[in-house]
């Protein structure tokens, strides 16, 4: 467990990436020698206990496994999470931990639907999880970090940083910006003028793969290293972390150990997001149409593969250069990456919230392919086959359960029974920002949803976009 003369960085959110990644990190880092920072972790929702109270029971150790797409693999015991913080509705532990002076850094993955901002990045007060944080509960990061950073205000009165780990763009200002408005709505001058005073939030770009793990993971733990092990992770044996050098109050030496630390993160993030989120979820979508399970047997089917290629290529590409990175270079890459099999990242986890991911990934390329006077008829192609996806949930037909932090079911299922539901979701400007009033996009996508349901009677044709 902690000691006192370590510095504590407190992450909220129990989840594997950040296990396999920001853990995996701070774990190389006290095993080069560096050993003045661990972890606490705790969360928000009461969906992690059993997680949480396990590695209690392990003293917060964990073994990593990573495995390469030739199938090399390799484990590591996780070691940096030096402290359990265990959950009540009242978030008591994440409460005293902030109210720490050794607590320097606070840090937090909430999926992307966690932050709850419109197609203007701006804070939504009209979902039902804030509506709740601003009666008082504790539903969302910024219910959360209201309760905590008050009762760090009137104890230590000691600056932190607040920091995004999200695939987000922009994601410390995009969350900065929701948190103070929160504070705003819930007429917090105190507050407010303390979290812009005391506290910074850096931008951060994090990539790894990590699907949810599978019970075979611990029997192969146990056979490679000997150790019983009742929470294993997995990743890729890629991993990558920038983060901008704004912190308020010390940091881990972390570029010791690979973290590029930047002063602007944006070449890097809006080449993850575009390059590599956009496609991961277009594979899901697409393979789960066509009856895959996995994402690396979605993408070596030629003509899903040809859709997140030509997205990339014909639009992306344009919209990013000049670029201090090699897109083609990375493009090859990463759908290299999304083809290893022994991941086994199921389309049903990349899938997931869409209803965020569309205006977060995919919305700036329409937007700005438009804008440099081009049709944007390979992006076209991820929103086409997620209104056919959502069609397929809409008739309960879907393999899984679609699991998206900001669906309302109900207003959903009314909008796929209107005589004409494509009008709707493609004028949602939500979803589609300013391009929902352009009449030519709503017939393009028209069109373009035509294509794949034509090419989803015949998945092993080539896939021309057109």
């Amino acid at each position: 467990m902690s000691s006192r003369q370590e510095n504590i960085w407190m992450h909220i959110g129990a989840g594997s990436f950040h296990r396999a990644h920001q853990a995996y990190y701070l774990h190389l880092l006290r095993q080069s020698g560096e050993k003045d920072w661990s972890i606490a972790l705790g969360n928000i929702r009461d969906d992690a206990s059993s997680l949480l109270e396990t590695l209690q029971e392990q003293d917060g150790r964990y073994v990593l496994e990573t495995v390469s797409p030739d199938g090399e693999r390799d484990y590591t015991e996780i070691t940096s999470i030096r402290k359990i913080l265990p959950w009540d509705k009242d978030i008591s532990s994440l409460v005293k931990q902030g109210c720490d002076p050794q607590t320097r850094i606070i840090s937090f993955t909430v999926t992307e639907g966690g932050y709850y901002l419109d197609t203007q990045h701006r804070l939504n007060p009209q979902q039902p999880d804030i509506k709740a944080d601003l009666s008082g509960e504790i539903t969302t990061i910024y219910g959360a970090l209201a309760r905590i950073l008050e009762a760090r205000r009137k104890t230590i009165n000691e600056p932190i940083t607040l920091l995004s780990c999200d695939n987000v763009r922009h994601n410390g200002e995009r969350f900065r910006n929701g948190f103070l408005s929160f504070l705003e709505l819930i007429n917090h001058q105190d507050l407010l003028e303390w979290v812009r005073n005391k506290t910074t939030s850096p931008n951060t770009m994090v990539d790894r793969i990590t699907p949810r793990p599978t019970p075979d993971i611990a029997e192969r733990v146990k056979q490679a290293t000997g150790i019983t092990d009742k929470a294993p992770v997995m990743g890729e044996s890629f991993i990558q972390w920038v983060i901008e050098n704004t912190f308020i109050n010390g940091r881990p030496p972390l570029e010791k150990v690979g973290v590029e630390v930047v002063e602007s993160v944006q070449p890097w993030e809006e080449a993850k997001i575009r390059v590599l989120n956009a496609p991961h979820s277009c594979i899901a979508w697409a393979g789960t149409l066509i009856g895959k399970n996995f994402i690396h047997e979605s993408v070596k089917v030629n003509s899903i593969h040809k859709m997140a290629w030509n997205y990339v290529t014909e639009d992306v590409i344009p919209c990013l250069n000049p670029s201090p990175l090699n897109l083609e270079q990375y493009r090859d890459v990463v759908l290299y990456r999304f083809s290893n099999p022994y991941i086994k990242d199921t389309n049903q986890r990349v899938a997931a919230d869409g209803l965020s991911k569309t205006p977060g990934f995919i919305t700036p390329t329409l937007i700005e392919t438009y804008k440099r006077g081009q049709t944007p008829q390979a992006t076209t192609v991820l929103p086409a086959l997620f209104f056919i996806f959502l069609q397929r949930w809409h008739k309960n037909a879907l393999p899984y359960p679609y699991e998206d932090g900001i669906l309302h079911p109900d207003e959903m299922h009314k909008i796929l029974s209107e005589a004409d539901p494509l009008q709707k979701f493609a004028t949602d400007p939500a979803l589609f920002g300013s391009v929902a009033q352009n009449p030519q996009f709503v017939d393009l996508l028209r069109n373009t949803v035509k294509n794949l349901e034509n090419w989803l009677q015949n998945p092993d044709q080539p896939w021309s976009g057109k």
